[in-house]
């Protein structure tokens, strides 16, 4: 697909790492330019310098998601510097595993917000741009999102409510020529996948943790796919849920 995104502007959130990383590098490597958002502001530079060293135009901005407030001025300099909006990549979560009567309502709340609200915010405020632009909106959910997995209630409900909502965006905007899709990914070689589990877990509720026969993929695996799905390669795609999974669920 190299050259394929040329003249498109693509935003990143999580971009700094893992899944997000390897989007902006593959949309880099496509033609892209790409804003790399990312709460920790020294990792979107870095993934920024490999795209200018490599020729690629990139616009490295710190980023909380879950404070929404920033949101909109953040879209209006990344218009301002790279260009108006094409594509947008909600990749951007956390995680915690818990058992639910240690998990604190102010972790499970800042949980949905950076996960879910976070992403309904910057498709809010880039949305004047991708419907100008016949643009896309890919987000990343996970298979905790329509499997459930122990230990992640507030991760799980985070997930699925990111694929309710992008079916519920993905119809409200048909007929203004933006799609929305969301791809939900098993067990991918990032720091996120290490995350300990309680000290105290039970043999048969953690049998319930599905293990993909194919195994853990790598991000810049996922990031084909969620490029391919976000371009306009993927021709009228929109509404879809897409596990990438290696059959887990």
């Amino acid at each position: 697909m190299t050259g394929s995104l040329e003249g498109h502007v693509a935003i990143v959130t999580g971009g700094g790492s893992g899944i997000g990383r390897a989007i902006c590098l593959q949309v880099a490597g496509d033609g892209g330019a790409v804003a790399v958002l990312d709460i920790n502001e020294a990792a979107a530079q870095a993934v920024a310098a490999v795209i200018a060293e490599s020729g690629g135009k990139a616009l490295a901005i710190a980023c909380d998601v879950g404070a929404t407030d920033g949101i909109p001025a953040i879209v209006e300099r990344i218009a301002a510097e790279l260009g108006s909006p094409t594509l947008l990549f909600n990749v951007a979560a956390m995680m915690k595993n818990a058992h639910i009567e240690d998990t604190d309502i102010a972790l499970f709340n800042r949980i949905l917000a950076v996960n879910l609200t976070g992403a309904f915010a910057m498709s809010k405020a880039a949305l004047p741009h991708l419907i100008a632009n016949r643009g896309s909106i890919l987000n990343i959910s996970s298979m905790a999102g329509h499997l459930g997995l122990p230990y992640l209630a507030a991760y799980c409900a985070s997930k699925g409510g990111m694929v309710a909502m992008t079916k519920s965006m993905a119809k409200e905007l048909t007929n203004r020529g933006v799609r929305v899709n969301v791809i939900a990914p098993g067990g991918v070689d990032t720091p996120m996948l290490l995350a300990p589990y309680p000290d105290v877990t039970a043999p048969e509720v953690m049998r319930l943790i599905p293990l993909s026969p194919i195994g853990v993929t790598s991000p810049e695996a996922i990031a084909r796919v969620a490029v391919f799905v976000a371009s306009p390669a993927s021709g009228n795609l929109s509404g879809a849920l897409i596990p990438v999974d290696g059959a887990s669920t």
